[in-house]
């Protein structure tokens, strides 16, 4: 998928989870996780092979998220399910295969093509879906309001703003570009509400010394 449809997925998922489970979760953490697995991109010039395999496996995924669970417990499973979301539920469905059992070499997946009109209908309808339920939940009052916690939104704008302007590592299709933007807007609009508070923290810091 592209980076809207992951990040759709892992908002509906790991917000889902988290009202079925009574607990608040941090929505910027949640949208990192949920593009995270593919962080293997920029590894991919020096190892090919490596794009959708440690970082897209079940058990990788479950091994990291283990010493999470025994700390937080419940509070871990949203963001747990967030992260999983991307390779279990985004990359079976869309493009190339998944090893989703790496170090196993099975590979798993429908194989709906990316740049397919199933694809771009999909993406749509998942941003809309995640857009109400923001709306709905109130959650869109999180990127309006100065927390700190919305400088982590840095790593998904730059996985929106670069398939869309720079066309790294794939061009975004014409008809995908209009909910990429939206995410970006949001995106930078929540990080420049949150940077004065950053400033702030700094000061006071300096003030402690």
């Amino acid at each position: 998928m592209y980076a809207v449809g992951h990040l759709a997925l892992g908002y509906l998922f790991g917000s889902t989870s988290a009202k079925l489970l009574h607990r608040k979760i941090n929505v910027p953490l949640i949208l990192v996780l949920s593009i995270l697995p593919d962080a293997d991109i920029l590894l991919q010039p020096f190892v090919p092979s490596i794009h959708r395999g440690p970082t897209h496996s079940i058990i990788v995924l479950l091994l990291v998220f283990l010493p999470l669970f025994a700390i937080y417990r419940k509070r871990a499973m949203p963001y747990f399910v967030a992260i999983l979301s991307h390779p279990l539920v985004g990359d079976f469905l869309v493009g190339n295969t998944t090893r989703l059992l790496w170090p196993l070499q099975t590979n798993f997946g429908i194989g709906i093509p990316i740049t397919s009109s199933t694809n771009i209908v999909l993406e749509w309808s998942l941003f809309i879906l995640s857009a109400l339920v923001m709306l709905r939940t109130n959650d869109i009052r999180r990127f309006i309001q100065p927390h700190l916690s919305n400088l982590l939104l840095c790593i998904p704008a730059f996985t929106v703003l670069l398939p869309t302007i720079l066309s790294f590592p794939l061009g975004v299709p014409l008809w995908l570009e209009p909910p990429h933007l939206a995410c970006m807007l949001l995106f930078v609009v929540a990080i420049m509400i949150a940077l004065p508070t950053l400033f702030k923290s700094g000061l006071h810091f300096r003030n402690c010394l």
